[in-house]
């Protein structure tokens, strides 16, 4: 059987994993590194770039790059690299594709299935954007998982001290699990209960705009501030700077996580760095005063998830932290004064998330290794239709009538009646929405569809509103008419919708038109602009020999010399990874 992989898709790094003999395994990329940073640009070549290469690019041509995009899925948000415009949909699909191609090259074949994570907190749009990202990638999408369901996969298979084997001789004993997954981007929050092979998710709350990427934001804005400058505006007209300073906060904030204080240096308008660059000593104290009211906004998710799972804080077995940004030291303290417990990371934070996935698509494959493995998950949000209601006498619209509620197990199919409310009516308009408000006004639409063929008659003519709430996070509506029978279904829509093979195919045709460096070459075009990155830092003297070094390896690849090749590489590996030592000796991490 062809291969399926598990694809955890980040907001600031990706990964691939599969099932083998010995379990769940990270594929490398060609770079031998395990997280690809989720990042696209374009180079000055005009050749597109993806992951490490990208991400060099994007400081020191911000405006050639795009990232955090996956914020954006479900929207009909568009940026412009070069000349050419990008959805977050094909955006996504570039890191699918670089991840594809990994998972190919370790295997040896074509992988066309994937299992792909997802924020529990995505909405439809959202989901649906995943998919046809997927799509796009080449990849029959078997599953959309949500990210803590993965992760509590991976604890449960891995197994632990409080956490029962998922396997033949497991325990028969029910364990409760909260899983705390704070990543680049989102923050997701589930409660899970495992028992008997059967991972059972009961309930899942979280926010898709909080992550480390606002930590870093903060912190870069701060610094800004105390050097006379706004941030919106340096964006804006110092983009070079800003990128530059991104760069030096996000190591900062890692540094911050080891050190008590740290010291951080503002380029200039061009976004440059040299020995006059001015410095500024930030403690850890600062930081977390700063951040803290990022920080203040996990609290309501961890309340409302533990709410609608019945359960109270000592019920729960085990705290289980997901996602890069909770190796920061005031994230686990503040988990601790909420649990008052200290939370686990047996596994590295950054790759369960994909390993969870992996074992998802072992049970795809019918791997043996995963044959007892049942897995369940719930509607991260409450779904229902507008309605009118007769208050006093007198008419008011706009009233939100729940179908499937939040946290409700899926796959799910739930009907609700309601009825006209004029006489004569023959037709009504069924206006779908998601969100936990009583009005629509303050819920998300999802779309509407026309229900003509009512019977004439008085008020109060019935029709049937089904929803069908499948693994994957898609809706579909179906509207019955009781006195005939008349059935009209509905698929939401609106900004993602599943392409049709004619679509698809134009999608991987546009793709398909940007030049591609092949996958061997990538390590090449990495080191290249990691090198011109480098470049800009320098003090004069070491810049002419870096740029002895970039020439001489410049020069071995054009000549298509492999030997050659292969020592200015290794020269300039040497010469790049003393510099990179020299300036931040410390041990880094990822946030997604």
């Amino acid at each position: 059987m062809a291969p399926i992989v598990g694809i955890d898709l980040g907001t600031t790094f990706s990964a691939v994993a599969c099932m083998t003999a010995d379990g769940a395994k990270l594929i490398p990329n060609a770079l031998g590194d395990v997280l690809t940073p989720s990042v696209v640009g374009i180079d000055h070549q005009g050749t597109l770039v993806v992951g490490r290469a990208a991400r060099e690019l994007q400081v020191v041509a911000p405006e050639r790059c795009a990232s955090i995009f996956k914020r954006s899925m479900g929207t009909d948000w568009k940026t412009t690299l070069v000349d050419r415009e990008f959805t977050p949909e094909k955006l996504s699909s570039l890191v699918l594709m670089s991840l594809k191609q990994d998972a190919e090259a370790y295997f040896g074949e074509p992988v066309e299935q994937a299992v792909i994570t997802v924020p529990a907190y995505f909405n439809e749009f959202q989901r649906k954007s995943t998919i046809r990202a997927g799509e796009i990638a080449g990849l029959k999408v078997q599953r959309i998982l949500n990210e803590p369901t993965a992760a509590a996969i991976a604890y449960g298979w891995h197994g632990g001290t409080n956490i029962p084997t998922l396997s033949h001789d497991l325990d028969s004993d029910t364990k409760t699990i909260v899983v705390l997954d704070l990543g680049g981007g989102t923050f997701d929050v589930s409660v899970v209960e495992l028992f008997e092979g059967t991972l059972e998710v009961k309930a899942s709350s979280g926010e898709t705009f909080l992550g480390g990427e606002d930590f870093t934001q903060t912190l870069m804005a701060r610094v800004l501030e105390l050097n006379g400058m706004a941030f919106e505006q340096s964006e804006l007209r110092n983009p070079k700077l800003v990128s530059r300073l991104r760069q030096e906060c996000e190591q900062a904030k890692r540094r911050l996580s080891t050190s008590e204080e740290v010291t951080i240096r503002i380029p200039d308008q061009q976004g440059e760095l040299n020995e006059q660059s001015p410095v500024l000593t930030v403690t850890r104290a600062q930081f977390e005063q700063w951040t803290s009211h990022i920080l203040n906004r996990i609290e309501l998710p961890i309340r409302r998830a533990l709410g609608d799972a019945g359960i109270k804080r000592d019920g729960i077995n085990e705290l289980i932290l997901v996602g890069g940004a909770t190796r920061m030291p005031l994230v686990v303290q503040r988990v601790k004064e909420l649990f008052d417990r200290t939370p686990t990371g047996r596994l590295n934070p950054d790759e369960v998330v994909a390993l969870g996935a992996a074992v998802q698509a072992g049970l795809f494959a019918n791997n043996e290794c995963v044959e007892e493995l049942v897995v369940t998950d719930v509607a991260p949000f409450t779904m229902g239709v507008a309605v009118a209601r007769d208050i006093g006498g007198d008419r008011q619209g706009n009233f939100f009538l729940p179908i499937i509620n939040r946290n409700t197990v899926i796959p799910i199919s739930r009907v609700n009646r309601v009825s006209t409310m004029n006489a004569n009516q023959t037709s009504v308009t069924v206006r779908i929405y998601q969100g936990e408000a009583r009005r629509i006004d303050d819920n998300v639409f999802l779309g509407e569809f026309d229900v003509s063929g009512i019977p004439r008659g008085p008020a109060g003519q019935e029709i049937d509103i089904r929803f069908t709430y499948d693994l994957n996070g898609v809706l579909e509506v179906e509207a019955t008419v009781v006195a005939t029978n008349r059935k009209i279904t509905h698929v939401v829509t609106r900004y993602a919708r599943g392409l049709t093979a004619d679509e698809v195919a134009l999608a991987v045709k546009e793709m398909a038109a940007l030049k591609l460096h092949p996958r061997d070459e990538s390590v090449n075009r990495f080191l290249i602009l990691r090198a011109e990155r480098i470049y800009q830092v320098l003090p004069l003297a070491e810049r002419r020999f870096l740029d002895e070094l970039l020439t001489g390896f410049e020069e071995a690849l054009e000549l298509r010399d492999s030997a050659a090749i292969a020592a200015n590489r290794e020269s300039l590996q040497e010469f790049l990874n003393a510099v990179d030592n020299e300036s931040h000796n410390e041990e880094e991490y990822d946030d997604d």
